[in-house]
């Protein structure tokens, strides 16, 4: 579950989610599962990158295309109604994907995922007006970068990072309550704190969500639909971690137009 909040004409985007990774669950694995369980993990895995650059892709377009688009960039800026339904809209697909995976089918689980990631777009193409396109494309590669770095870490490292994962949970609570706060104190120099802090941590649960993914996947006797659901969530788990990592990034070093 995670939270995105617009104030200011300053897109501040959160998740706040425990990713539902065991929701799906395996029926015990015969040893030739186990045997075969090799071939079945890359797809998965590829899967779960595909899912989530597919996101990213539909997410940029769609901000590009807000933003130079006036009607509906002053839409979404000027009719609360419509800014609110978009940011309720976002919350209630993530909540759905993550909760009734179970329940819904492959298909319609990555379509709520591609139309998550529409709207995602629209709210965020406030970006394309606020900062300088050369300055978004630098941010981007950073993010890239890091993403990639972390992702690496979780993906190799032999450390349990489950207690780091509790740990950067409760820190993600503590930072949605002071950038809720800052809503109304309008601090400049906490605002560049929050966004430092939210950095940390999106480092962080990038390295603990690949673990995770990575563990969970594993696991998966076989390629069917339920290991797909779950390379889905593992997909927006990664899509979460890798734009708010970005927007917490541009609000650092993005120029101002």
């Amino acid at each position: 579950m995670w939270h995105h909040i617009c104030s200011n004409a300053n897109v501040k985007n959160e998740k706040m989610r425990p990713m539902n990774y065991n929701e799906l669950n395996f029926d015990g694995m015969t040893r030739e599962q186990e045997l075969s369980m090799s071939a079945a993990f890359p797809a998965l895995m590829r899967k779960v990158y595909v899912w989530m650059t597919l996101a990213l892709v539909i997410t940029g377009v769609t901000a590009y295309g807000v933003a130079t688009s006036p009607g509906l960039l002053t839409a979404i800026a000027t009719n609360s109604i419509l800014f609110w339904g978009l940011i309720i809209a976002e919350f209630g697909l993530v909540v759905a994907i993550s909760s009734a995976i179970n329940r819904l089918s492959l298909t319609t689980a990555t379509l709520l995922f591609v139309l998550y990631s529409v709207i995602n777009g629209a709210t965020l193409s406030f970006i394309f007006v606020l900062y300088t396109m050369s300055s978004i494309a630098s941010v981007f590669f950073i993010t890239a970068g890091t993403f990639a770095v972390m992702a690496l870490i979780g993906y190799t490292t032999k450390t349990d990072l489950s207690s780091m994962g509790k740990i950067l949970f409760m820190a993600l609570i503590g930072l949605i309550i002071a950038t809720i706060v800052n809503i109304f104190l309008k601090s400049s120099l906490m605002e560049t704190v929050v966004s430092y802090i939210g950095v940390l941590i999106f480092v962080g649960l990038t390295a603990y969500d690949s673990q995770k993914i990575k563990q969970m996947l594993m696991m998966a006797p076989d390629a069917g639909e339920a290991a797909q659901k779950l390379a889905l969530l593992g997909a927006l788990s990664l899509y979460l971690d890798f734009v708010n990592l970005f927007i917490y990034l541009l609000r650092i070093f993005g120029r101002r137009e």
